[in-house]
């Protein structure tokens, strides 16, 4: 089959994957001149009965949980629909800031409904693609042809409101999903027009293999690097270099914009403070971030030789030169006591804190394939099917997970004594969320600048907390 670009966006709950929902998704389907390929998708999800939203994401969207209901699909629904319909074979996956957000929110969503949370975006010819990165390098390397947004002080800024306004690319309600899919196919055009090498270049760099090639450790090299983790004020671009091993297969790589000297007889505890400093440290004169990360080969990372800074004012442009570079790289070279401490910092670190919640429990490991038959069965099941169907599980996270699938998207498959299980989890997943909501809520009514339809929105949230929160008594 040719290849398609599937480009797409969520509105979610809030920012967290793993607590928060989608409430609505929006995409559409092109080829690879991004011609529409069917007619674009936009649909609601519908919001269960255990999620209170963080009020701040619905005046952004202006979403309502009473909306998603009235209009929406249920989240096994959906689940279906995404994995038998949008990301199908030869499918680039595309977004906007999609790998560290909108991916994270769709491998939550299929994993909870008994689908495989990773095959989305690589069997069968699949991918993804992150135009953020891809919009950050450009504006770092290879910006004319483009006019690039500020904020009101002056520092650079990738907002794809801003960036649309800026460029005559119709956006009208940035922040509604199918809004900022054509505007991200816009964008996307805008870049390859202009700048065509770097747009073919980078699509190709979606693939792990040529990024491990290009960044590994039989053949250390400098190389250029675009991440949201680098300064701001040189468009988040930088010259880095592999130096260990990380987790996962992946690798560490370090910031030589920076001289490492001050670190290089640093013990890994004190290594640890400068990776994830206090507010204390940060404000201290002269303090310095260790500028080491971890670079993850399948997340389709901006980067690059170090020849596409050859072009005459390229250095300039991330305001580095060849000589503080290889200054730096050499130091590293010459410190292998360093590089180990580096290894052992980042082998022990971790992204995600301890889950017991198995709908957190996504990264906790694969499945094994006795029970990825049972997960097919699971999801195949009719709802008079999955009243009596219990499969045994060797994946001790599965056996809850089936009873919260149910109890979202089949409840009159459950048995009495599983809907008192299922009422005790969401009565003490509600309290906890109570407590930032009503919280949250006080501050907005400080606000002056709420407006009859953000006053709305926050009515219509505040009907939904208190008709979802349990009773007292959860056995009736």
């Amino acid at each position: 089959m040719a290849k398609t670009f599937f480009f797409y966006d969520l509105e979610t709950s809030g920012l967290n994957p793993r607590e928060d929902r989608i409430m609505q998704f929006a995409g559409q389907r092109t080829d690879m001149d991004f011609n529409p390929v069917g007619d674009p998708v936009n649909i609601y999800i519908k919001l269960n009965d255990d999620t209170i939203p963080s009020p701040y994401a619905l005046l952004v969207t202006g979403i309502t949980p009473q909306k998603t209901v009235e209009e929406g699909f249920t989240e096994a629904e959906f689940a279906r629909m995404a994995y038998e319909e949008y990301f199908t074979p030869d499918t680039i996956a595309v977004g906007f800031n999609n790998i560290r957000f909108d991916d994270e929110f769709m491998r939550a969503i299929l994993w909870r409904n008994f689908y495989d949370p990773y095959e989305w975006t690589w069997k069968d010819g699949r991918s993804r693609w992150d135009l953020l990165d891809v919009v950050r390098l450009t504006r770092a390397l290879r910006p004319e042809g483009i006019e690039w947004p500020f904020t009101p002080e002056g520092a650079p800024t990738n907002r794809l409101e801003l960036l649309t306004k800026l460029n005559g690319i119709e956006h009208e309600n940035a922040h509604d999903a199918l809004a900022d899919v054509d505007a991200l196919i816009a964008v996307t055009r805008l870049i390859k027009t202009n700048q065509p090498k770097l747009y073919e270049y980078l699509l190709e760099m979606r693939d792990k293999k040529k990024v491990m090639s290009l960044i590994n450790l039989d053949d250390k090299k400098p190389f250029v690097y675009s991440s949201g983790r680098y300064d701001n004020q040189f468009n988040k671009t930088t010259v880095a270099f592999p130096v260990t091993a990380g987790r996962n297969n992946n690798v560490v790589v370090y910031d030589l914009r920076y001289d490492p000297t001050g670190f290089l007889n640093m013990s890994v505890d004190e290594l640890k403070k400068h990776l994830y400093p206090t507010k204390e440290m940060r404000a201290q004169d002269g303090f310095t971030k260790l500028p080491a990360k971890e670079l993850q080969y399948n997340r389709a990372p901006a980067v690059a030789p170090l020849g596409v800074l050859e072009q005459s004012d390229a250095w300039q442009k991330i305001d580095l030169d060849f000589e503080t570079i290889e200054a730096n790289r050499k130091k590293l070279i010459e410190a292998p006591h360093f590089v180990e401490n580096l290894r052992s910092l980042f082998e022990t670190a971790s992204d995600f804190p301890a889950q017991t919640d198995p709908e957190a429990r996504l990264y906790d490991g694969f499945l094994n394939d006795r029970d990825r038959i049972r997960v097919e069965a699971v999801r195949n099941c009719t709802v008079d099917k999955l009243a009596d169907f219990h499969p045994e599980f060797q994946d001790d996270r599965l056996d809850d997970l089936l009873l919260h699938y149910k109890a979202r998207s089949f409840p009159s498959s459950l048995s009495k004594d599983e809907m008192t299980t299922w009422e005790e989890w969401r009565t003490k997943r509600l309290t906890v969320q109570m407590k930032s909501f009503v919280a949250s809520l006080q501050k907005l009514s400080q606000s002056s600048d709420m407006t009859a339809d953000k006053q709305f929105v926050l009515e219509e949230l505040g009907l939904w907390a208190e008709g979802i929160m349990p009773t007292d008594d959860v056995s009736d």
